[in-house]
């Protein structure tokens, strides 16, 4: 059988991954849920009353030719008005929005400087750009400062960061920032897990550090995630959008984004909206139900572990009381961790429970905060 032999050495190595199907009867701690909206029936039928006024209810091309649609555009401005930036664009998902990013925009002469624990999706075309590719320490400004120095950009110099990142749950410095505006650099951020998420108005990254909105700044976020949909965004300055719109191969060779996530992104972003203050105090106290322990202060607690046995005797653990936790290993990140994803369809008394047998298992093998 071809591949048999891949398939056994991954079985040996617990790295093999099985699609499940779990039971309904699990505490999702897990999922990239954030505000628990994909589970919200109310904005399903809102989601589907919009989409019923359009005489289609599929993309029927890509968007380049004549897929892009009225809805397609609604959201647009949505996201534009909603966020503060000057134009948008439109991608199928996170990964086609970081690739098109990469591979789009870092021309001839150019330097893109990355942390190196950003995304899969960034780290696929950064490495196709070899030499114009260079990765900084995570989360440190003064080894990006040392790289910016070492290596002199021809032309544009581009910064590449998460607003928080998915496998560690830290939030990116401000300082990028900073750095950014002092070498007249781009500022990629991926806002995949943070959008929604933190800030006082929950729109990420430059709200949680209380930033202004520059020329230089692209934000790239997912419908997914806390926007409980599927697909994803660029916004920055038009030049900067229409130039991905007119030459990103994610997006004019492939079909445009489906209608029903559009228009349920849509009706969720402006539920998000009119809910902002409530759900800021939910998503508050769901974090300060895990404080003991001492976990970064994101939607993401995670607990790194030396050995992948004692994370998956502790995942075991955590699905014998019915919570269902990420347990991640290999490749997608290089030590084995738990990923606990605080969502608004768990209570803060099950949060608290969580937190409880959680301190009760790792003291058991000795794990320190």
């Amino acid at each position: 059988m071809p591949y048999s032999k891949e398939l056994s050495i991954l079985q040996k190595s617990k790295l093999l991954r099985e699609k499940k199907i779990h039971p309904s009867y699990l505490m999702d701690y897990a999922s990239n849920d954030y505000l628990g909206l994909a589970c919200d029936s109310q904005l399903l039928e809102k989601a589907i009353l919009r989409l019923k006024t359009s005489p289609i209810h599929a993309p029927i091309s890509s968007m380049a030719i004549n897929g892009y649609h009225p809805l397609h555009l609604d959201l647009e401005s949505l996201l534009v008005s909603y966020f503060g930036f000057e134009s948008c664009t439109l991608f199928g998902s996170g990964f086609l929005a970081n690739l098109a990013l990469f591979d789009t925009l870092v021309r001839k002469h150019d330097l893109i400087f990355i942390d190196e624990l950003y995304h899969a999706s960034g780290q696929y075309p950064a490495k196709l750009l070899k030499d114009q590719a260079i990765f900084f320490s995570h989360n440190d400004p003064n080894d990006l400062r040392q790289k910016l120095k070492s290596h002199l950009a021809k032309g544009r110099i581009l910064i590449a960061i998460e607003g928080v990142y998915s496998m560690d749950g830290d939030i990116a410095s401000k300082e990028f920032a900073l750095i950014a505006q002092e070498y007249n650099a781009l500022l990629i951020i991926d806002e995949a897990h943070s959008s929604g998420v933190i800030g006082d108005n929950l729109k990420g990254y430059l709200d949680y550090h209380h930033l202004p909105i520059s020329q230089n700044i692209i934000k790239m976020g997912t419908l997914s995630k806390a926007y409980g949909s599927y697909g994803a965004f660029v916004l920055g300055a038009k030049s900067v959008t229409d130039f991905l719109f007119s030459k990103a191969k994610s997006s004019i060779y492939t079909t445009a984004p489906s209608l029903f996530d559009i228009a349920l992104a849509h009706e969720n972003l402006l539920y998000i909206q009119q809910h902002t203050q409530e759900i800021s105090t939910k998503l508050q106290e769901q974090r300060e139900s895990l404080q003991p322990l001492c976990l970064p202060q994101s939607q993401l607690a995670i607990l790194p572990f030396v050995k992948q046995e004692q994370m998956m005797e502790i995942s075991q653990l955590l699905l014998d009381h019915h919570f269902l936790v990420g347990s991640i290993r290999k490749p997608t990140s290089n030590t084995p961790r738990l990923r606990i994803s605080l969502n608004l369809k768990n209570s803060k008394m099950q949060t608290q429970k969580l937190c409880k047998i959680l301190q009760n298992a790792l003291k058991s093998i000795g794990y320190k905060c």
